[in-house]
């Protein structure tokens, strides 16, 4: 029967399948191909054996998460001040990985997230607001969530903790600890769990992104960036050259949107140092 994994802990795998939840372990024959089944999987099981992993569409390798349909990234406007930098780093990852960045930023009682919404704003991902004063906040987030993957990061002391327990109760996460509903008792890779909210949408928590090598989760080639850049992308008028970099090329239509306000020029930055990043790296 098919299944889906919804916990891995060493060499043993949680399985929800249509007939309930079973407790598995993998073929040997994986481990001398050089895979590992991991949350996310779906798989055909044998007699409490996986003994297919099915294709998919993308893979997070700290925590190993498959098939994610979106990543929700938790950030605090204030204590700590986000880093739009690392941020945009990862959300290329996320797009050249085709999985849904989503923003929510908290503690909206310290300072103005409109500076930062309005940044994100324009790159068409959607950005939100964990305001506890208003319960209609709260319910967007968690229509976001509904018949979904997803997983939730941010650096710690963001509220990512407080803001799980306000989707759903009964996680009973603790401020600035882990979930143990969620099978996580401390930030290793080798354990990782989807947990089902009541909407059928199902979430997982991770580590702080601000750990995460952007570079061991996807080496973006030079020529595909700009395409992890939505709004760099979605420039009507094309460069003059085909094959510009949006860097010092003559009739670039990217720079002409940055400077006509179009595009923010905090994201261009991002994308320039970026750009050189990978220009600069070795390929053999």
């Amino acid at each position: 029967m098919d299944g889906l994994i919804i916990k891995a802990v060493g060499g043993l795998y949680t399985v929800e399948s249509p007939d309930g939840v079973l407790q598995c372990k993998a073929r040997g024959i994986f481990r001398k191909q050089g895979i590992s089944p991991c949350t996310g999987d779906r798989v055909t099981v044998e007699n409490d054996v996986i003994t297919e992993i099915h294709p998919r569409k993308n893979l997070l390798i700290r925590p190993p998460l498959a098939n994610l349909d979106q990543l929700l990234f938790v950030l605090s406007v204030r204590d700590p001040a986000p880093n739009l930098l690392l941020l945009d780093r990862f959300l290329a990852v996320c797009v050249y990985k085709e999985i849904r960045p989503v923003l929510v930023f908290t503690k909206l009682d310290l300072a103005d997230a409109e500076r930062y919404a309005a940044i994100y704003r324009k790159t068409g991902f959607p950005v939100l607001f964990a305001d506890y004063q208003d319960p209609a906040s709260i319910q967007e987030i968690n229509r976001m969530l509904e018949g979904k993957i997803s997983a939730f990061t941010g650096n710690s002391g963001v509220g990512k903790s407080t803001l799980l327990n306000a989707l759903d109760d009964r996680l009973c996460l603790e401020t600035a600890h882990i979930s143990k509903k969620l099978g996580r008792g401390r930030h290793t890779t080798r354990e990782t769990a989807l947990y089902t909210l009541p909407h059928g949408g199902k979430i997982a928590d991770t580590p702080g992104f601000s750990t995460f090598e952007t570079e061991a989760y996807a080496q973006i080639a030079p020529e595909e960036l700009a395409d992890c850049f939505p709004e760099l992308r979605g420039i009507e008028t094309p460069c003059r050259y085909a094959d510009c970099r949006h860097l010092k090329e003559p009739g670039c239509a990217v720079r002409q949107a940055v400077e006509a306000g179009e595009i923010e020029k905090l994201r261009y930055e991002s994308y320039t140092v970026m750009l050189r990043e990978a220009m600069a790296r070795k390929t053999y």
